[in-house]
């Protein structure tokens, strides 16, 4: 096998790949020897007819095809590596010359990792976020662990409010007909909600329970059942209980009960320390993720589309795995959403560019700033994977090739760009960057 590069603009190449006379002759064999027990002509038993007399009957290129893409499948990985490129996309093929007791010759049409130039990527602003936790968060996160502990009761002597859940028995009909999916026993709904057509819970709240009450409502123009949408409908109701939640009290026993602490206010000051804690967190990654958004915008880099396609391909089938987890397949999604793969390629593309541009600026920052990954970082990593997949460390190790152990060295490499970054970004407030702002604008 042979492999000629040839560099093409916009950091793209066309590698043409050359396989010997012999092992095309070889490929079409072991296509006709994989095919041969379902060929059939008159004359000749199932199976054995011979392939001289194959391709006398249909053409002597009938192998040629599944030949082809047998050759490519086996040669191309062995060719990318010999073109001595770093590729990132997948190839697009085109088949130059297939003829019996001739070589055979595809070019692979690819895009280059792509040049990046750096621009700044020290000392930029991002917009400072606020780590101070008020009382009134305090209380509505107290007030959230209150609701989740709440018990139902049955309300006796009073009409239904909002927030309260009727149990109740509906029939609706459209001009007087009824509807499929219009009727309904035993049903809960808590009033307030916006469970339910607009306007229908509303109806309810005074209603007593034994009470039969008519609602008349107006399907929403956009309601998924296009016979109902936009119609008046009429739902006859019958309530049957009312009930409401008990919110428990807010005391020392109500802390014991849903904490560790034995005080109402050592609990709250526990509450006060996690949300401080995770505002902290969020505002480290916001500021990372700010500071390496502008520092990749700050970069010129030239993406060749086809590996944009490629990112956004990979999105696709990531996107496909995950639906399959929860029981979903990509052809149920489009049912849904009337998203297909096409459709959601094209929306995936922007997400896809702005990930590589993010990725390579990274990557040249680890290169300019000489960021190295020890061993004993890579180690560790590693002991990460092997705690978060319940694994020995030392199997991961064992099953672990040089590509993925340097995909992992790679992607250290990017954190630590990344957390460069950011530790060297400058945090203002909003007022100081409205002003840089409205400065940057009065200048241009």
């Amino acid at each position: 096998m042979s492999v000629q590069v040839e560099k093409l603009e916009g950091s793209m190449a066309k590698l043409t790949i050359e396989v010997s006379a012999d092992e095309m002759e070889k490929a079409v064999n072991a296509v006709y020897l994989r095919q041969k027990k379902s060929i059939s002509i008159p004359g000749f038993r199932k199976g054995k007819v011979p392939r001289m007399m194959v391709e006398k009957m249909y053409g002597p290129s009938v192998f040629y095809e599944d030949a082809a893409n047998d050759l490519i499948n086996k040669t191309y990985p062995d060719a990318a590596d010999e073109a001595d490129v770093e590729i990132v996309s997948r190839p697009s093929i085109e088949v130059v010359q297939m003829e019996k007791g001739k070589e055979f010759i595809y070019t692979a049409e690819v895009a280059l990792k792509p040049a990046v130039v750096l621009g700044e990527y020290k000392g930029m602003e991002v917009p400072a976020q606020p780590v101070e936790v008020t009382d009134e968060e305090v209380e509505n996160s107290l007030k959230r662990e209150q609701e989740k502990n709440a018990r139902t009761v049955t309300v006796e002597g009073r009409a239904a409010e909002m927030g309260d859940t009727v149990v109740l028995d509906y029939a609706g009909t459209v001009d007087g007909v009824a509807f499929d999916g219009g009727t309904a026993a035993d049903a809960d709904l808590e009033l307030g909600s916006g469970s339910f057509i607009p306007g229908f819970e509303d109806q309810l709240v005074g209603v007593n329970a034994g009470e039969e009450r008519d609602v008349a409502v107006t399907f929403p123009e956009s309601y998924h059942a296009e016979d109902l949408a936009g119609k008046a409908a009429i739902f006859h109701c019958t309530v049957k209980e009312i009930k409401a939640k008990e919110l428990p009290e807010l005391n020392d026993e109500f802390a014991a009960d849903v904490s560790e602490f034995e005080t109402l206010e050592e609990y709250k000051a526990d509450i006060r320390k996690n949300l401080e804690e995770t505002k902290k967190s969020q505002a480290e990654q916001f500021k990372r993720d700010e500071a390496v958004a502008k520092a990749a915008g700050n970069s010129t880099i030239e993406i060749p589309q086809a590996m944009i396609d490629t990112q956004a391909e990979q999105m696709i089938d990531n996107f496909t795995n995950q639906l399959r987890q929860q029981g979903m397949s990509l052809e149920d999604y489009e049912r849904y959403t009337g998203m297909d793969a096409a459709k959601l390629q094209n929306v995936m593309k922007p997400q896809a560019e702005e990930q590589i541009r993010t990725r390579l600026t990274l990557e040249a920052i680890a290169e300019a700033e000489n960021i190295d990954i020890t061993e004993e970082q890579i180690d560790e990593e590693l002991a990460n994977m092997a705690a978060t997949y319940g694994m020995e460390v030392d199997k991961i190790k064992e099953i672990m090739g040089d590509a993925e152990k340097q995909q992992i060295k790679d992607d250290l490499a990017v954190r630590a760009a990344a957390a460069l970054v950011a530790e060297n970004a400058v945090e203002v407030e909003k007022a100081e960057e409205e002003e840089a702002e409205a400065a940057d604008e009065s200048e241009a």
